[in-house]
């Protein structure tokens, strides 16, 4: 089995059970399910069906046209929104070589290369080098830069843009469902504050879900 720096677990069943996910299934195009379920089979970390079916929903309601994405993994995610988005263009960040190759060889072969911009590198300093605007923006790299990247990402977005920021109740880590491994508790806490600031700051409108790993849904005003 190919090997990525950061695999886990095989995420197919949800990383964290929700009473809705029973409900909340995604219905995506066959290639990219294919694509899916090999990535649960290798253990890649790729968006629960919960997330998926939001993300699925939402963007078919906000239409964005430039999309950041921080966290690429194999493409899946981004193959999703651009699937919705018919017209959109993505902007995504990779850190681990591996996934990034495989995810432009997933766009190639979905035939969605023109419409994406892959780059391989650390999601803090490429978002540096960006300029523009971007309308919606998809957070989904190690929890441990979410409140580091936040003052750029809020630079990059633009007034009434969404930032939706996955996986912050960690596990139920950050509710108090599970208990907090000692070897996480430093995750936790940046997570916190991640969702600590987001919900506080005047120039935010921010609501925190409770579906799949958790999900934080930012406006800029």
């Amino acid at each position: 089995m190919q090997e990525f720096t950061y695999a886990h677990k095989n995420t197919e069943s949800g990383e964290r059970i929700t009473p809705t996910a029973q409900f909340n299934l995604v219905k995506t195009d066959k290639r990219i399910e294919e694509l899916r379920k090999s990535a649960f089979a290798r253990e890649i970390p790729v968006s629960d069906s919960e997330t998926l079916n939001f993300l699925t929903t939402f963007l078919q309601a906000f239409k964005p046209q430039n999309i950041l994405e921080l966290g690429t993994a194999v493409g899946i995610s981004g193959a999703v929104m651009l699937d919705i988005c018919k017209t959109a263009h993505l902007t995504t960040v990779e850190r681990d070589e591996n996934f990034y190759n495989e995810a432009v060889k997933n766009f190639k072969n979905l035939g969605l290369s023109e419409r994406v911009t892959a780059i391989y590198g650390d999601a803090a300093e490429e978002t540096s080098k960006l300029s523009g605007e971007y309308d919606f923006i998809f957070l989904d790299c190690a929890k441990v830069q979410y409140i580091k990247l936040l003052p750029r990402l809020k630079s990059l977005l633009k007034r009434g843009g969404v930032l939706l920021a996955d996986d912050v109740l960690l596990f139920g880590y950050i509710t108090g469902e599970a208990e907090v491994p000692k070897k996480r508790k430093m995750l936790v806490e940046h997570v916190r504050e991640y969702l600590n600031v987001v919900t506080n700051d005047s120039s935010l409108s921010t609501t925190v879900l409770n579906l799949g790993n958790g999900l934080a849904l930012s406006v800029k005003k």
